[in-house]
């Protein structure tokens, strides 16, 4: 299946003064992982990330940005700021933007078009609620997110974006998708990507689970066929717990 990564995901946590060590701390703490490991960090945070990282296996990400290459957009963040920052990865589409921030499927296309142009690698999240899976139209929610998110994208771009499967209904509540939920969803978006594209590019596509996943329930998870990562969010806060996810993807 696709390239295992683990990334963390800080969202507002953390400050600038904290991230230069605690990154070193990640790096001492993951060594021997057979994953790519990735922290994505706020903004503010990025410089210090790149700084510590550099020379190490674990590569840096950022949490959003914007689709547009400059102009008046305040408070925006550009593909190519983040590029030159030394930033490998970004994140978007995460549901929490869509709920706060006013993220659509459509920005979520103009934003991976533009991180790939840029030479980032896109994390896609897509996701369903509780409300949506008690109703049985998971898999027709995510089809339409991830027809939206890919819409336009060659196979050769879509073979370097990760896909990050992240039920709502799990995100910061301490619930978990069983493994069985989980690969169920991750089977058949990989089997929506092979209907756009191939199988060939279906099978080289990174999907990850992003659902609080942690210490205790990431082996499970991540023996899965087509799961081949976690996009890890309270977990990625203590070397320690990051450690024990990124040494269980093999």
């Amino acid at each position: 299946m696709g390239k295992y990564i683990i990334a963390g995901n800080w969202k507002m946590n953390k400050l600038p003064s904290e991230t230069y060590d605690y990154i070193k701390e990640v790096i001492d703490a993951t060594k021997g992982s057979e994953c790519e490991v990735v922290c994505c960090t706020p903004f503010v945070c990025l410089p210090q990330a790149v700084e510590a990282a550099k020379g190490s296996h674990v590569k840096i990400g950022a949490e959003n940005l914007h689709f547009e290459d400059k102009g008046a957009f305040t408070g925006e963040v550009s593909a190519e700021m983040l590029k030159d920052l030394g930033v490998d990865y970004v994140i978007m589409g995460h549901s929490e933007r869509r709920e706060y921030n006013n993220e659509t499927d459509e920005t979520v296309n103009l934003k991976a078009k533009k991180a790939l142009e840029k030479g980032l690698i896109p994390i896609v999240c897509c996701g369903e609620s509780l409300e949506q899976r008690e109703a049985g139209i998971t898999m027709d929610w995510i089809a339409i997110q991830i027809k939206k998110a890919f819409a336009g994208i060659s196979a050769d771009d879509a073979k370097k974006v990760v896909v990050a499967y992240e039920p709502i209904w799990a995100i910061g509540t301490g619930k978990t998708a069983t493994d069985d939920q989980a690969e169920e969803v991750c089977g058949g978006i990989r089997k929506l990507l092979e209907n756009l594209y191939d199988a060939e590019t279906a099978k080289a596509i990174t999907i990850q689970y992003g659902g609080s996943m942690n210490p205790k329930n990431c082996a499970g998870l991540l023996a899965k066929p087509n799961i081949d990562g976690g996009l890890i969010g309270g977990a990625s806060l203590k070397s320690a717990d990051f450690a024990v996810i990124t040494k269980a993807a093999k």
